[in-house]
C-alpha cells in the first residue's frame, strides 16, 4: 500500500510547521549524525527524508502509530521502529558558551508537560500527571539554548534548576527567572517584605522584568504547537527526546 505523505514541500509545510529549506537543514543534521547508516536487519522501506518527516509529523500532530502507518504506507511496527531509531538524532545541538556572554540575556523557566509514564511524571499543580522541564531561551533571538531532562511535575522550579546541570551552560551570562527561583543565583523580581511595600524603583524593575520574562512563555506556547508536548504517550526517555527535537525544530522555524 502506497503512502500519502512524502518529503515534498506541500506535505512538509502543512504537517510539520517547517518550511522546506528548514526541513532540509533538519534532514542534513540527522544524516550527519548517522541516521542513514545501517540499523541492522532489513533495509528501511522508507527513504531517510520520509522517515524524518514521519517523526516530525508524529511530534507535531501526536497521532497514534496506527494512524500514522497508512499515511506513510507502512505498518505500525515500522512507524514505532522509525521513531525509536531517529528521535535521539533530532535533538538540539548543545549550546556553547557565547563569546559575548557578558552582553547576553537569557531567560529560564519550567513548563509542565502531561505524561502517561508514571515513572517520569507526578500529580502536579495543573491537576494532571505531568513532568517539569526546565528550558533556557535567548531573550533577543527567542531561540532555545538548552532544555533539561524532565523531572516529576511536583518538583519545585528552584530544585529542578539546581538538579538540571544547566547552571554550567549559563556561566558568565545574565539569566532572568521568576520568583520561584529565589536563592539560585538568578535574577528574580523584588519581593515584598512583611510590613514594607515595594519602593517605586522596585515596582518599575519588576514591571520590566515581567515584560522581558514573558518571552519564555511565548516560546513555550510556540513549542506546544507540537502536540506531543500537550500529552506525551512516550515512556522512558521518550519525553526527553521529544523536548529536545521540538526545541530543535522551534529554533529552525524561528531562525527562518
Amino acid at each position: 500500500m502506497g503512502g500519502v505523505l512524502r518529503a515534498e514541500p506541500l506535505w512538509v509545510e502543512t504537517f510539520t510547521g517547517l518550511r522546506m529549506r528548514q526541513f532540509e537543514r533538519l534532514l542534513k543534521v540527522v544524516r550527519e549524525r548517522g541516521g542513514d547508516g545501517p540499523g541492522g536487519g532489513r533495509p528501511w522501506c522508507l527513504p531517510l527524508a520520509d522517515r524524518v518527516l514521519l517523526v516530525a509529523v508524529y511530534y507535531r500532530t501526536n497521532l497514534t502509530m496506527r494512524q500514522l502507518a497508512p499515511l506513510f504506507g507502512c505498518s505500525p511496527a515500522t512507524v514505532c521502529r522509525v521513531i525509536q531509531r531517529l528521535r535521539p538524532l533530532l535533538a538540539i545541538e548543545p549550546a556553547a558558551r557565547p563569546a559575548d556572554a557578558v552582553d547576553r540575556l537569557w531567560i529560564v523557566d519550567g513548563t509542565l508537560i502531561p505524561v502517561r509514564d508514571r515513572k517520569t511524571g507526578a500529580s502536579s499543580r495543573n491537576y494532571r500527571f505531568s513532568a517539569n522541564v526546565q528550558v533556557i531561551i535567548d531573550a533577543d533571538t527567542r531561540l532555545v539554548i538548552a532544555a533539561a531532562r524532565p523531572v516529576p511535575g511536583n518538583t519545585a522550579d528552584a530544585k529542578a534548576w539546581r538538579d538540571s546541570g544547566l547552571a554550567a551552560t549559563c556561566e558568565g551570562v545574565t539569566v532572568l527567572a521568576d520568583g520561584a527561583y529565589i536563592n539560585t543565583g538568578l535574577v528574580v523580581p523584588h519581593r515584598k517584605r512583611p510590613g514594607r511595600a515595594l519602593l517605586p524603583g522596585e515596582e518599575e524593575d519588576n514591571a520590566e522584568h515581567r515584560r522581558v520574562r514573558a518571552r519564555v512563555e511565548h516560546a513555550f506556547a510556540r513549542m506546544k504547537h507540537y502536540k506531543i508536548l500537550r500529552d506525551c504517550r512516550q515512556r522512558g526517555n521518550g519525553l526527553h527526546h521529544a523536548v529536545q527535537a521540538v526545541a530543535h525544530m522551534h529554533n529552525l522555524a524561528m531562525a527562518g
